[in-house]
């Protein structure tokens, strides 16, 4: 049987990014998106509150984040609390206009946005 392939949700992101040559990948049933070494994104679309566009970053991040994209919160699917990725919400009113802001700030380089992630461990035989 013929795998079926997920459309990229809010494939704009992937558009904005283009001169990065950003690799996607599925994960969690959403997309993670790579720039060089670093995982920047995940795009998630589904009915819930974490759907949206994922922001790798770390908690020291999030106050100055938070001055550019006030709407920014923790992602819920790992638990209660605070997490180090953030969400802006598919459902805010300005989410395109902030993730195209998002967007420029990877493209610029901006150290609060992405992780190196942890390499993956060898399957012992």
């Amino acid at each position: 049987m013929a795998k079926t392939v997920k459309k990229i949700p809010f494939d704009f992101v992937i558009e904005n990014l283009h001169r990065l040559e950003p690799v996607v990948k599925p994960m969690f049933g959403a997309h993670a998106v790579y720039a060089g070494n670093k995982i920047v994104l995940i795009l998630r679309d589904k009915d819930d509150q974490d759907s949206g566009v994922w922001i790798a970053t770390t908690v020291e991040h999030h106050e100055s984040l938070n001055k550019e994209f006030p709407n920014m919160h923790s992602i819920s699917v790992f638990g209660p609390g605070v997490s180090s990725w953030q969400v802006l919400s598919k459902e805010d009113m300005d989410f395109e206009e902030k993730v195209n802001l998002l967007c420029d700030l990877i493209l610029k380089g901006d150290p609060r946005i992405g992780k190196i992630p942890k390499p993956k461990k060898k399957k012992k035989i």
